[in-house]
C-alpha cells in the first residue's frame, strides 16, 4: 500500500516535471517565433513598415495620434523573413505586425483577396489628410493588385509606406521610394 502511494506521487512529480519544463507552443506561435529565422539559402523577402510622410505634414495629424509616430518615421526597418509558398504581400505584413507587436488592421478576406488595410500602428487612412492612407510597394514597383493577391517569390522586397498625398507625395520624393 505505502509502495503504491510512494510510485503514485513518483509518477505526478514526474509528470508536474515534465510538463513544467516543456515550453508548449501552438503552430501559429512557432512559426511566428521563427518567423526571422532565416538560414543560408531559405527562400526570404524582406519587409519594412514606414510612415515617414507623415513627419512632414504633422500639421495635418489627428494630434492624438502624434504619439504614435516613431520619431524617424520607422514603424519597422527592413526585416527579413521566411517566404512560404504561396506568400503574399499580406501574409508577410500580419507575420512581421504579430512578430513585433505591431498594431494592425484591416477589413476584406484574404480568401477573396479583398484584404483592405485600414491601419498600422495605430496610424489610420485619413489620419493625416483626405488622401491619406497605406500603401505598399514590390521591388519599387506599386502591384496592380491588392496586398492578399499580390504573391511574392524569393528576394521581393516590400514596402509598406504611409501616403498623406494619395502616393505622390511618395512617388515625387515626399518619402524614400527605394
Amino acid at each position: 500500500m505505502k509502495k503504491d502511494i510512494i510510485i503514485t506521487l513518483l509518477i505526478i512529480m514526474l509528470v508536474a516535471v515534465f510538463v513544467l519544463a516543456t515550453d508548449f507552443k501552438s503552430v501559429e506561435e512557432y512559426y511566428l517565433e521563427n518567423a526571422e529565422n532565416v538560414k543560408e539559402g531559405d527562400a526570404a523577402v524582406v519587409i519594412s513598415i514606414r510612415c515617414d510622410t507623415v513627419l512632414d505634414n504633422m500639421e495635418k495629424l489627428d494630434p492624438a495620434l502624434a504619439p504614435y509616430v516613431p520619431s524617424d518615421g520607422t514603424v519597422l526597418a527592413e526585416t527579413k523573413y521566411a517566404l512560404r509558398e504561396g506568400d503574399t504581400a499580406f501574409d508577410i505584413l500580419v507575420r512581421a505586425a504579430k512578430t513585433h507587436r505591431i498594431q494592425m488592421e484591416y477589413s476584406g478576406a484574404k480568401e477573396t483577396k479583398t484584404v483592405y488595410i485600414e491601419g498600422i500602428a495605430n496610424i489610420y487612412e485619413f489620419s493625416c489628410g483626405d488622401l491619406s492612407g497605406w500603401t505598399y510597394f514590390v521591388n519599387g514597383e506599386r502591384p496592380q493588385v491588392g496586398s492578399s493577391a499580390c504573391t511574392l517569390h524569393d528576394g521581393d522586397k516590400i514596402e509598406w509606406v504611409y501616403t498623406c498625398e494619395l502616393s505622390e507625395d511618395l512617388l515625387q520624393g515626399g518619402a524614400k521610394n527605394e
